[in-house]
């Protein structure tokens, strides 16, 4: 008689802890930090189709890193919860920390429960309406939830983007010296380690702009990403088109005008 295969759970969970986190790490950082005016997201992703950042509910927006597909019918579930619960209480009873607690007992269900976790770490942010009301949720493999203050770095070789965030990060500071510390921050995690240049096409960007109405919501597109890094490349003005009227000829004095009929030859005539 053959025994059952027997494997603790520690080892279990370890396992599928150690499984969640390389494939997390695999995939490209994304940070997100507050700034004067509200919070910031940016990440690399060249696709301008696939996103790894989008909004939720009014004030409330969702970034990830992982797996496109697992993270994206969690983006979804979220939207469902807030206009539910939007549209049977009232808008202002979604927040942050419901959704972040809803995210949380999913990965933890799935963590524990299914035999491969997700691939996946997520914040959940919520603009208030002054910055002392901010709110920064980072959610974990495995379900676990952490409330953190002035900026969060997922994915890919966070260590040294957040090392410059601890160094250099201002609450204060406006969206465009924000974001340029942000690209910054991102440049330092190289695949070895090195320094690199990131350009606007190959970045995603969006905030949550408290001074926006309603919807507080916001991507910044290529052309606006490039302004506000001062891009060279896509912010150099084109050469205008040369003009297509040309200025008159004072004709030769051995020229023939135009109208004036040219000599015949006999040799020439039909």
């Amino acid at each position: 008689m053959t025994m059952p295969f027997y494997m603790s759970p520690e080892q279990v969970m370890k396992d599928k802890s150690d499984y969640a986190r390389k494939g997390i790490a695999r995939g490209r950082s994304v940070l997100a930090m507050t700034y004067v005016d509200g919070i910031l997201f940016v990440g690399e992703n060249p696709s301008n189709a696939l996103h790894k950042m989008s909004e939720i509910y009014d004030r409330i927006a969702f970034a990830a890193v992982g797996k496109y597909n697992e993270f994206e019918n969690l983006r979804l579930a979220g939207v469902r919860y807030a206009d539910m619960r939007g549209y049977q209480y009232d808008r202002s009873d979604v927040t942050s920390r419901g959704l972040a607690n809803a995210y949380a007992q999913t990965l933890g269900a799935v963590f524990t429960e299914a035999s491969k976790p997700y691939e996946v770490e997520l914040v959940v942010a919520e603009v208030g309406a002054t910055q002392a009301e901010d709110q920064l949720y980072r959610l974990t493999y495995d379900g676990s939830v952490a409330d953190e203050h002035g900026f969060v770095v997922m994915g890919g070789q966070g260590e040294p983007i957040a090392t410059v965030l601890r160094e250099r990060h201002d609450p204060s500071a406006s969206l465009q010296d924000a974001l340029t510390l942000a690209v910054e921050a991102l440049s330092k995690a190289g695949p070895d380690g090195e320094p690199r240049t990131l350009v606007a096409d190959g970045l995603e960007a969006a905030v949550l702009d408290r001074t926006r109405p309603r919807r507080a919501f916001k991507r910044l597109l290529t052309p606006q990403l490039a302004r506000l890094l001062g891009d060279p490349a896509d912010t150099a003005p084109t050469d205008p088109p040369p003009s297509s009227t040309a200025s008159p000829t004072t004709p030769s004095p051995n020229t023939p005008s135009p109208n004036t009929p040219s000599p015949t030859t006999p040799e020439s005539s039909a």
